[in-house]
């Protein structure tokens, strides 16, 4: 399994813009779909974002559709979230994650998770 580490979550007002990463660890990083997940608290993890392993589809949630962007660096084993006009809904945990099945908003068909990044946005 590949491991994956996120960082870049922080403070952010309402508007704004952050960037995450997740650096994944392994030789096998190029034959992972990506995916981005959120959980607030008291909510179910919910899917932000996937992309294939050729970067070729990529899929988003209505709720981030227009903000944010999902991409991936094959040379440095990285896969980022671009998140743009940011709102206070989108205050959560995010988790970077991956698996070897096609492209999906499951997130019971990733296999590997990262530990999580923490997203605030203030109003």
């Amino acid at each position: 399994q590949v491991e994956l580490v996120e960082s870049g979550g922080g403070l952010v007002q309402a508007g704004g813009s952050l960037r995450l990463s997740c650096a994944a660890s392994g030789r096998t990083f190029s034959t992972y779909v990506m995916g981005w997940f959120r959980q607030a608290p008291g909510k179910e993890r919910e899917f932000v974002a996937a992309i294939i392993r050729s970067g070729g589809i990529i899929m988003y949630a209505d709720s981030v559709k227009g903000r944010f962007t999902i991409s991936r660096d094959k040379v440095k084993d990285t896969v980022y979230l671009q998140m743009n006009s940011l709102k206070p809904d989108d205050t959560a945990v995010y988790y970077c994650a991956a698996t070897r099945s096609s492209i999906s908003r499951s997130p019971t068909d990733f296999t590997s998770w990262g530990p999580g990044t923490q997203v605030t946005v203030s109003s």
